[in-house]
């Protein structure tokens, strides 16, 4: 994001001015760089790789992750890492990482494809029509549609069917795709692995009225039969708060632990430098023991006034120790939020206005997910499944139904404000990048033209650099704080309404307004007055901003795909930053075990823009979308290659960004079908053979919004329930793979009872009989299709990707999960209610101050000193290998 807005400070200026410049050269300027250091960026990957297995191979051990969810170990060499790479195929990251990470790769790799088709229409015809189209345009913008001279507009006909060719193409890729998207979510769901999990069998019911707020009218609902748990969300502001005050002063007695043990050594370690012994009986503590007094043994190296303190206030506090204040304060807090949490469990405090209901069934929950929960409209609705408690948003269970409007509305205007009017800071920094008509137009501003050179090098270069990258920043974060506001339940369905945001977004600020080269409340403003301008104003822009769009397309490709493989933000936070600011074992362990995530919200729209962008200008500027093919293949590389070895996705939206995704896409096509609409118009004026490829291309955007709305609606239903005759079939698939398992298991005990001799007499019908037909039932379930080829497979997703298909893909009975009992007991309470106080973690010292800190500090709170210590150069250091220290907590599949 924030290369991008770099990019928008020159881009008006540039797409506004007639566009003679020498489009090839430009593109030199832009490719020749990006190539630079992307092989600058790649060898830097390849050399770091082998010595930095933490940050680039982190999913092959990393203790915290269950062996099933980690990757082969990759070679080390220059290139053969590239070779183990394909030799896994997409789907070991749907088996072995989550249903989103795969599909993230299938998004990548279907819009390189999807432009890579689009090449190959029209290239071979579109190229030639428009070279010789006598428009007299020069280099790459001679096989732009802007060399067509008005005189030869009937050639506008190639571009009318070509359009319709390859947007016919990509509305049947949609279509297809979410076809398999939803074969492949039915599998995954009714997958043992999935459907065992409680998520799979709970919903969320929000806006629920106060009568119906008790357990027994609940279950009564809902079938007492069928209801196992039951859930009702209670306000723990109080107890919350309490929660968050006791956890932070407990990492503050960790943290001063921590410091006072290093601070005992260091000083230690001095004076037995300075007396030159490491053996002086004076200087050593003896045998270990110290006194009941607490911090004697740190007292015999460290002044009371050297003692880590704090401020109760920032900066006018009173000064405390930090050690006695934090075990006060803890002491003072254990009761009062034990008494707290009594009262939520015994059902005495106030109740809000959301309810999580547990079935014994998937089935169940399905059922009562998709039917009409109450009479009212707005409530008990909207309802969830799947929610993973960790992902629950428990501040927004408490909103109202009339509440949840009101957030909605203000949520959404706020958010179209944002993208309309986010030029003007954008127009701002970019004012500053050119100073001096900054300073004749802001007289006050005078005196930085007499400041010295440098510093006005700086500000008109780095600072805007920097307030951009900044400002760009801001945008993701403020469209997820909108959607917790707007009363999202989960992280989610954040994540889905910030892909929706960011999306239009782009479109507007990023493709629009760069192309129309103004401001955004000027193109809405222009549009409002006439709306039949949008067409004639966006093709008069575009095929001038065709050069931009190919040197953004080749910076993002190139630049951004090898900064995705080198992680250098990540290298340098963890070299530097974890060094600076990592002063405890806790600190340096979740550091050490905590894996790159992704926000599907953001990441999604920046893909989708390129594609977009590709879209539209294949008809107008074909080469765009070569350049976009190669740029977008190279993010899939990288994708690749960081959901195998380094990243983690920690929200689950159960794939739905990848239908939002392909939604999106079909945006590329509207515009492209209204850019040609408006051209074609604005050619008939001149020469009425534009007439008929006017004409036929408003025929086809009227069929395909009408196919669209069609398919949408039999989508649908399918994107967000789960059919009934699955459920029966799954069944019986099941109960036919465990009869095959335990005939071929009885077989294999009967032959190894058989004796030699046995082996030669008649065949035996027993068994053999059972298996055959075992065999034949699942096989009489879900015939084998015709071996396909690359074609076949794609134009027949009933065959090749269909249910059954898809069950070969998913995760293994074998990962089914199996709860404790207070995991199921308290699965959908808020996590404060049964919070415990944090096990502290400090390292063990050859003084043995930490063993006193432990004696005292554990009359308070839990506290241990295992498996870190301090090495001679009083540095922490901790058992990597164990890979699951003191404070390890396994995380439970919800």
């Amino acid at each position: 994001m924030a290369n991008d807005a770099v990019h928008w400070l020159g881009a008006r200026d540039e797409i506004s001015e007639e566009d003679n410049s020498p489009s090839l050269s430009s593109l030199l300027t832009v490719l020749i760089p990006a190539l630079i250091s992307f092989a600058v960026m790649v060898c830097l990957f390849i050399i770091l790789r082998g010595s930095n297995r933490r940050m680039y191979m982190p999913r092959t051990y990393i203790g915290y992750l269950r062996p099933w969810q980690r990757t082969p170990a990759s070679p080390t060499g220059p290139w053969n890492w590239i070779k183990a790479m394909y030799q896994l195929p997409d789907t070991y990251v749907l088996q072995h990482h989550s249903m989103d990470a795969y599909l993230m790769l299938r998004f990548l790799k279907l819009c390189s494809m999807i432009l890579f088709v689009g090449c190959c229409i029209t290239f071979p015809i579109l190229w030639p029509v428009n070279a010789t189209g006598g428009g007299r345009q020069i280099q790459l913008n001679q096989v732009t549609i802007s060399n067509i001279h008005e005189s030869q507009y009937g050639r506008y006909y190639a571009h009318c069917f070509i359009a319709w060719i390859f947007i016919a193409f990509i509305f049947f890729t949609v279509t297809r795709e979410h076809l398999f998207y939803i074969n492949l979510r039915q599998a995954y769901l009714y997958s043992p692995a999935y459907a065992s999990r409680i998520s799979s069998r709970t919903v969320l019911f929000t806006a629920v009225t106060q009568d119906l707020l008790n357990k027994d009218k609940l279950r009564t609902m809902f079938g007492r039969e069928k209801v196992k748990n039951v859930w009702i969300a209670t306000d723990t502001k109080e107890l919350e708060d309490k929660v968050k005050e006791r956890d932070s002063a407990a990492m503050k007695l960790e943290g001063a632990e921590t410091k006072l043990i290093m601070l005992a050594n260091k000083a230690r370690n001095k004076a037995l430098k300075k007396q030159g012994s490491t053996e002086n009986p004076e200087i050593e503590i003896g045998d270990g023991q110290f006194d009941d007094e607490s911090g004697s043994v740190a007292a015999r190296w460290v002044e009371a006034k050297d003692r880590p303190t704090h401020r109760l206030k920032m900066l006018i506090g009173e000064k405390v120790d930090t050690i006695n204040w934090a075990r006060s304060e803890i002491e003072r807090l254990s009761p009062e939020i034990e008494e707290l949490q009594a009262k939520h469990r015994a059902g005495e405090t106030k109740l809000v206005s959301s309810v999580f209901v547990e079935f014994y069934h998937q089935a169940d929950a399905q059922s009562s997910y998709q039917s009409v929960a109450h009479n009212l409209p707005l409530h008990m609705s909207p309802r969830y499944i799947g929610l993973d408690p960790t992902q629950v948003i428990w501040s927004n269970l408490r909103i109202k139904w009339w509440e949840r409007l009101g957030r909605h509305t203000a949520t959404v205007a706020f958010v179209c404000a944002m993208i309309i009017f986010w030029a003007i800071p954008t127009a701002v920094v970019g004012a500053i990048s050119n100073i001096d008509s900054l300073t004749n137009m802001v007289p006050f501003l005078k005196f930085i033209d007499s400041v010295p050179s440098w510093i006005k090098g700086v500000i008109t270069g780095l600072l805007p650099t920097i307030m951009m990258a900044v400002l760009m920043a801001l945008v993701p974060i403020i469209l997820r704080l909108m959607a917790k506001l707007g009363g999202d339940p989960s992280l989610a369905a954040v994540e889905l309404t910030v892909q929706n945001w960011f999306f239009a977004f782009q479109i507007v600020q990023v493709f629009l307004v760069v192309t129309i080269a103004s401001a955004a409340t000027s193109v809405v403003t222009a549009i409002i007055n006439n709306p039949a301008s949008a067409a004639s104003l966006l093709a008069e822009k575009i095929p001038k901003a065709s050069n931009f769009y190919i040197s953004y397309i080749v910076l993002q490709g190139l630049s951004f795909s090898a900064g995705a493989l080198l992680q250098i933000t990540g290298l340098i936070l963890g070299k530097v930053l974890g060094r600076l600011l990592d002063s405890t074992p806790r600190k340096i362990y979740t550091r050490w075990s905590s894996l790159a995530g992704l926000g599907w919200g953001t990441v999604y729209p920046s893909f989708t823009l390129l594609t977009v962008v590709a879209i539209v200008y294949s008809c107008i500027a074909p080469l765009v979308m070569g350049f976009g093919t190669i740029g977008l293949y190279l993010f899939y590389f990288a994708y690749r290659y960081n959901m195998l070895y380094v990243s983690n996705a920690t929200i689950d939206t159960q794939g739905r960004c990848y239908t939002r995704g392909l939604q999106h896409l079909t945006v590329g096509c509207y515009l492209s079908m209204v850019c040609l609409i408006g051209l074609f118009a604005m050619g008939s004026g001149a020469n009425r053979m534009a007439l008929g490829p006017l004409i036929l291309m408003i025929i086809f955007l009227i069929f395909v919004i009408l196919y669209h709305l069609a398919m949408n609606s039999a989508m649908e239903p399918l994107l967000n329930y789960l059919p009934k005759n699955l459920e029966a079939e799954e069944e019986n698939l099941l109960a036919a793979e465990r009869a095959n398992v335990a005939i071929l298991n009885e077989k294999s005990k009967s032959d190894d009872q058989t004796s030699p001799s046995d082996s030669t007499s008649a065949p035996r019908d027993s068994g053999l009989g059972n298996v055959d037909s075992a065999e034949k039932g699942l096989t009489e379930t879900s015939l084998p299709a015709p071996k396909p080829n690359i074609i076949t497979k794609f134009l027949r997703p009933d065959l090749y990707s269909n249910y059954h298909e898809m069950r070969k893909l998913v995760p293994s009975a074998a990962d089914i999960v199996v709860y404790p009992a207070e995991a199921e007991r308290d699965a959908y309470c808020h996590p404060a209610v049964n919070s415990q106080p944090p096990l502290l973690w400090i390292p063990r010292d050859p003084l043995g101050v930490s063993s006193q800190e432990v004696a005292h500090t554990s009359r308070v709170i839990p506290i241990t000193d295992e498996d870190a210590y301090l090495d001679e150069n009083c540095k922490i250091q901790w058992n990597e290998e164990k890979g699951e220290p003191p404070i390890y907590e396994e995380k439970i599949a919800y």
